[in-house]
């Protein structure tokens, strides 16, 4: 066993905060390496291995619960249909109609917000986008829309996404979230809303 995790319960209730349900924490023997989460019941139900240290259990669970919350935002949000009738609209009134091939929410985005591949149409949106301001998911739509029209950030493809009347605010939105993290603040989407 790792420092630190000889004291802990095999089973711990966390309370909800602002931002997330309560969490019940099962800590397994049986368990090696990987952990898992659901929505149960109205609270998420994470399991991990026993033993593990500290530091790589409390990133384990807030990974964990991070991806149950961004799914429950993502459903929220209507999933890929609604995304995709939200692009169309959005295209509708500031990009000429253009229309992507396909729009979908996508949980392997880390880094980025969202990608196009203008040769393809597609674009994934960060699932991680789905819990922030309306505003801003249509921003990050009308980014990657625009490169349908324009591959590269050239000072063309800016004036399109210009078109958006609140691209400065969630330009704004985002390097504040952006800084937030850096800084070791928990972000809380939906509060500059």
């Amino acid at each position: 066993m790792m420092a630190g995790a000889s004291h802990r319960p095999a089973l711990e209730h966390r309370p909800a905060t602002p931002t997330s349900p309560p969490v019940e924490l099962h800590r397994s023997p049986r368990r090696r390496r990987s952990g898992q989460a659901a929505l149960t019941d109205g609270r998420i139900v994470v399991r991990v291995p026993a033993g593990m240290a500290d530091a790589d259990e409390a990133a384990m669970v807030d990974s964990l619960v991070g991806k149950v919350l961004r799914q429950r935002a993502v459903e929220a949000a209507g999933g890929d249909r609604a995304l995709t009738a939200r692009a169309d609209r959005l295209a509708d009134t500031y990009l000429d109609g253009v229309r992507a091939t396909s729009v979908r929410w996508s949980s392997r985005m880390q880094h980025r917000y969202g990608s196009c591949s203008p040769a393809t149409g597609d674009i994934r949106i960060s699932d991680r986008v789905a819990a922030h301001p309306g505003f801003v998911v249509d921003y990050v739509l009308v980014h990657e829309l625009a490169h349908l029209h324009v591959a590269g950030h050239s000072s063309a493809f800016h004036r399109l996404v210009a078109r958006f009347p609140a691209t400065e605010r969630a330009r704004g939105y985002l390097a504040g979230y952006e800084a937030g993290l850096v800084a070791g603040v928990r972000p809380q989407p939906g509060d500059a809303g």
